[in-house]
């Protein structure tokens, strides 16, 4: 089961980096496929209970590729770390096949408590450079996570999020309109003092007008006399 994983990473690498020419050369020079060749070996033992022994594989391979996978991690079949230099994967997370993640990202955790507290990525999620995903939620099928976009909450299939926070922009392929923001009371009481002083300036306008048009149409009849 461990080599089927190894050759599916390697061939997802084949599949989805144009700049790879052979099999022979991913096994070899692609950073991102040791450090999932180290992991696979270190789940092995971590779900074997031997956690001391995973935890060195897996601080072995952080040293040698500077991407660190909890021996805990989950990862399904065919995932691609592209560059991968400053990934983290904590010890909670799943991953699901065929996902794209790369360098800089952070599928972290919140808060101190044992449990889940990492993120679930579905199939075919891609994570874009710097992306950091926090929190133990579930992000859907076929989901971009922009470049160092910060998501904090669920996301479901097929949905496009950028910004810090991240929000959704497209679902299904569709742009998804801005979300109006709601006043706080705040703000509510702000503007209706503003609105208040504008009436009473306008007023003070309309006065300073109209006494201004009484003086224009009493000149002609002064002139007159």
């Amino acid at each position: 089961m461990i080599f089927k994983d190894i050759w599916l990473d390697i061939k997802a690498v084949q599949e989805r980096d144009p700049a790879a020419r052979n099999a022979l050369e991913v096994f070899l020079l692609y950073q991102g496929v040791h450090a999932l060749i180290w992991h696979r070996f270190a789940h092995w033992f971590y779900n074997h209970r031997m956690f001391f022994i995973a935890r060195l594989i897996s601080q072995i391979a952080r040293f040698f590729t500077l991407i660190e996978i909890h021996p805990g991690a989950r990862l399904g079949h065919g995932i691609l770390i592209d560059h991968g230099c400053g990934v983290v994967i904590g010890e909670t997370t799943v991953v699901g096949d065929n996902c794209t993640i790369y360098q800089g990202v952070t599928l972290g955790g919140v808060g101190t408590k044992k449990g889940k507290r990492h993120p679930t990525l579905g199939n075919n999620v891609m994570v874009g450079a710097g992306a950091k995903i926090l929190g133990a939620f579930e992000v859907g099928d076929n989901c971009s996570i922009a470049a160092n976009a910060v998501l904090l909450k669920p996301l479901e299939d097929n949905v496009t999020a950028v910004g810090i926070p991240a929000r959704a922009i497209k679902k299904d392929g569709v742009t998804i309109p801005k979300e109006k923001k709601s006043l706080t009371p705040e703000e509510y009481e702000g503007m209706k003092r503003r609105m208040e002083q504008m009436e009473k300036e306008i007023g003070f306008l309309k006065d300073a007008l109209r006494d201004a048009r009484k003086d224009a149409q009493s000149r002609p009849a002064d002139t007159e006399k």
